[in-house]
Order: C-alpha cells, then sequence, then structure tokens
C-alpha cells in the first residue's frame, strides 16, 4: 500500500478525478491474516470491490496493481466484472500454482519497465500480444521493477492514455 509505484497510481488516478481505494493484502503492515499463497490475496480483492459497489452501485470500477497485486487485480477481475484494467509489471510467469493466467474481458494497460528484473519485459509482451480483450502495451525504456527516476513518466502516461477515458466515460 505504501511502495512507491502504488502510491504513484493512487495519485495519478486522483489528479485525473477518480476515487482510489489502497489496501494492504492479509498479514502486510497492520492487515490480519497470513499469506494466503494468492487465492486469498484474491479473496481481499473480490472484498474491497465488494465494498466498493455497495458505496458507489453505479459507478465504474476501475482495477489496478503493481507486481503482484496486478496479478490479483487479474484474477479478481475474471469473477468479478470491472471497467478496465490497469497492471504495472504484472508477473505474468510467476504463480503457476495458481493456474494460468485468466484473460481479461476488458480493456487493459499494461505498463511495464524494459529493463525489469523482477517481471521478464518478453513474457509480458508475449502475454500482451496473445490477448484477445483490447491491450495496450507501454514499455518504458531502461526502467527496471520498481521505476526508479522514472515515476513522473508513469504518472504523465498514465495522464496522456487515462485521462481521455476518463474524460468520456465520465
Amino acid at each position: 500500500m505504501h511502495n512507491k509505484v502504488v502510491h504513484m497510481l493512487a495519485r495519478s488516478f486522483g489528479e485525473l478525478g477518480l476515487r482510489t481505494v489502497r489496501f494492504n493484502f492479509r498479514g502486510v503492515g497492520a492487515s490480519h491474516g497470513e499469506f494466503g499463497q494468492g487465492s486469498g490475496e484474491t479473496e481481499d480483492v473480490l472484498a474491497v470491490l465488494d465494498w466498493a459497489r455497495a458505496h458507489e452501485p453505479e459507478g465504474q470500477i476501475w482495477l489496478a496493481g503493481f507486481s503482484f497485486g496486478a496479478h490479483m487485480a487479474l484474477r479478481a477481475a475474471a469473477r468479478l466484472p470491472v471497467t478496465r484494467l490497469i497492471l504495472v509489471a504484472p508477473p505474468v510467469q510467476h504463480y503457476p500454482k495458481l493456474g494460468p493466467l485468466p484473460a481479461p474481458r476488458v480493456p487493459i494497460l499494461v505498463l511495464q519497465g524494459d529493463q525489469d528484473d523482477v517481471v521478464s519485459p518478453t513474457a509480458v509482451q508475449a502475454w500482451v500480444e496473445s490477448l484477445t480483450s483490447p491491450a495496450l502495451l507501454r514499455l518504458f525504456p531502461d526502467t527496471g521493477h520498481f521505476f526508479h527516476g522514472r515515476l513522473n513518466d508513469l504518472r504523465t502516461t498514465l495522464h496522456e492514455i487515462l485521462g481521455p477515458v476518463v474524460s468520456a466515460d465520465y
């Protein structure tokens, strides 16, 4: 929740006029529980989605996540409807015990550093190219997993790509 990439996502969405919710997965920070091997964390996302729908029943739900959170967002979006997915450095080659990655059914934006040493940029690019839903991949040159020195570029890209969508949708 306090990761600088997650913080920049939330800040950028707020600047675009979107309401945001950040949360810790079970067992992280002051959250109760223990690591749920991905299944429990998917349930955490679903619980937050239920809460958001209860508070904004007519509102659109855009779901975003960074790294592990991107994987959990993708899994949750397969179970409950969302309007859009924004995934930063989704670990598409990790967590095989969770089964194959669900194919998104909504427009998806994937932001990936081309020098990521945690998530394979090649694997992410191949995954995006395999999708049948509308998908946009933006590769950030000379950028690692945590977007060191490139957070403002991440923010600018979010504004450039999502700004017109927000204006049209809201």
